[in-house]
């Protein structure tokens, strides 16, 4: 017999029930060379896996050395991170192969160039002894104001992003590592961001059903794991989100869909989930609805230990039953047993491809002359926390092939716009004017018009999604701003 909570709190579960229990947990931690004890003793009472950060990467020995270090307490440990490229850049540190997002993977439209993608990504997490892939987007991208989709779907068609889904898919299953689509039913159709607050999607069942599709050609594909979306779909379930719905992950994904993976929730300490409802009672939601497991991402271990005596007290009063963490814990040992292990041995994956498809997706009426000698502005906003997309700027990249260009990054809205603008407009020279979803940040809307009133001359650039008459580039990873750079410079 073990206890199943903090010492002296909760009820005595028969140890395999306990151990069962702590498979449907995912926490994050702190910690680059070492852990937290309490994480020990959580991987030593059957924690089912870890998710891993920047805050938990120094370089790749590191990372090795830390995976290797948590799998001696327990072999079958999942240890698992968000790995789509683009603009997701935990791994950066650790010499992660650069590769666009998904958008511009569509763009370019080539399935056997996105499985060369998926690959690099696939074989570096091999090397690292990561296990788990929480990649690719399934989510197409319907709103122009949706503020977290975006450039990290491979775009709006369902057929499109079924076959690169595919790809991306079979890639990353040859290199031993479990891919994961996310965000079923779909995170497209909303213009809240679910880590801010709750997001609805309130279109009909038969707008919704081009939404499922990408979903069910990765299903077909036998993606090993799909994740959920914090989002509220009235036509589905009009009282709970998708990660806390039994209609949406039973009877939508277990029965019409036929998904018979690992069901895993997106963070629970996301605001949709944790100002509604609180983390400890969202994961024992998310579990009775029919998740597999639930991430707990946030480092502070309390947090987690919540969710688990949550469960553990639920388990103890009947209120979830036993035989569903049963099947979740099932589930997850199978998914442990075929992937938790890493290869031994990694062969190489192409480096050219992230540039390769970059350079293909670029895309604009017309490229321009080339500009050498240009003042750059490039506007976008503050990194996205969650995502850490690490700031990567264009003129870093216009200026690595024409050392004369010169130019102003400017990442979040400046305290004096108008002085900015006069400050731009006095240089004598080629004018370049990128910005990253401006329909998004209205100040970026004003200083590009600003600037275009008095040089209509200048060169315009998209670096998230296009809103017409400018040079796009589909993302704001570093090869989408090298892609963009060889066209502006003409190398």
């Amino acid at each position: 017999m073990t206890p199943s909570a903090h010492p002296a709190a909760g009820p005595v579960l028969p140890s395999d029930l306990d151990e069962a229990a702590h498979r449907c947990l995912v926490a994050g931690f702190d910690g680059t060379t070492t852990f937290p004890d309490t994480l020990k003793r959580l991987v030593d009472r059957g924690l089912g896996g870890v998710i891993l950060f920047t805050r938990n990467v120094r370089d790749a020995e590191q990372v090795r050395e830390l995976t290797d270090a948590l799998r001696a307490i327990r072999p079958d440990l999942l240890v698992a991170i968000d790995n789509e490229g683009g603009g997701i850049g935990h791994l950066v540190g650790a010499g992660a192969p650069e590769v666009p997002g998904s958008y511009a993977l569509g763009v370019a439209d080539d399935p056997n160039l996105t499985a060369r993608c998926a690959d690099a990504l696939a074989g570096h997490l091999a090397t690292l002894g990561i296990s788990v892939s929480y990649a690719p987007v399934a989510d197409l991208q319907h709103l122009p104001s949706n503020p977290i989709v975006r450039t990290r779907s491979f775009g709006a068609d369902p057929e499109v992003a079924a076959r690169h889904l595919r790809a991306w898919i079979a890639a990353t299953e040859a290199r031993s590592i479990a891919s994961c689509a996310k965000h079923f039913p779909g995170h497209g159709g909303t213009d809240t961001d679910s880590h801010h607050g709750i997001a609805v999607d309130p279109r009909p069942y038969d707008a919704l059903r081009a939404d499922l599709e990408p979903f069910r050609a990765a299903v077909a594909a036998g993606v090993p794991m799909l994740m959920s979306a914090h989002v509220v779909f009235p036509a589905l379930d009009a009282n709970r989100p998708a990660t806390l719905s039994r209609r949406i992950l039973g009877d939508l994904l277990r029965h019409d869909l036929g998904f018979d993976g690992v069901l895993v929730s997106d963070a629970l300490e996301m605001k949709a989930i944790a100002d509604e409802y609180g983390e400890a009672a969202g994961a024992r939601i998310a579990l009775a609805a029919g998740a597999d497991q639930v991430i707990v991402a946030v480092p502070d271990l309390e947090v987690t230990l919540a969710c688990r005596d949550e469960v553990l007290d639920a388990l103890g009063s009947g209120v979830l039953p036993e035989e569903r963490v049963w099947e979740a814990a099932e589930r997850v040992r199978r998914l442990a047993e075929r992937y938790a292990t890493p290869t031994e041995r990694v062969a190489a994956w192409d480096t050219d491809a992230g540039l390769e498809a970059a350079r293909r997706a670029v895309r604009g009426q017309g490229a321009p002359a080339a500009v050498r000698g240009a003042h750059v502005v490039d506007l976008f906003p503050h990194p996205h926390p969650a995502l850490n997309w690490g700031g990567e700027d264009l003129l870093t990249e216009v200026r690595a092939l024409d050392p004369t260009a010169v130019g102003t990054a400017v990442a979040g809205e400046p305290e004096d716009p108008a002085a900015l603008a006069d400050g731009i407009l006095t240089r004598e020279r080629p004018l370049v004017v990128a910005t990253c979803d401006a329909g998004l940040h209205p100040w970026q809307v004003r200083l590009r018009d600003a600037l275009l009133a008095r040089r209509p001359d200048a060169v315009r650039v998209d670096t998230g999604l296009p809103e017409g008459g400018a040079l796009c580039s589909y993302g704001r990873g570093r090869v989408n701003l090298r892609a963009v750079a060889e066209v502006l410079t003409g190398s």
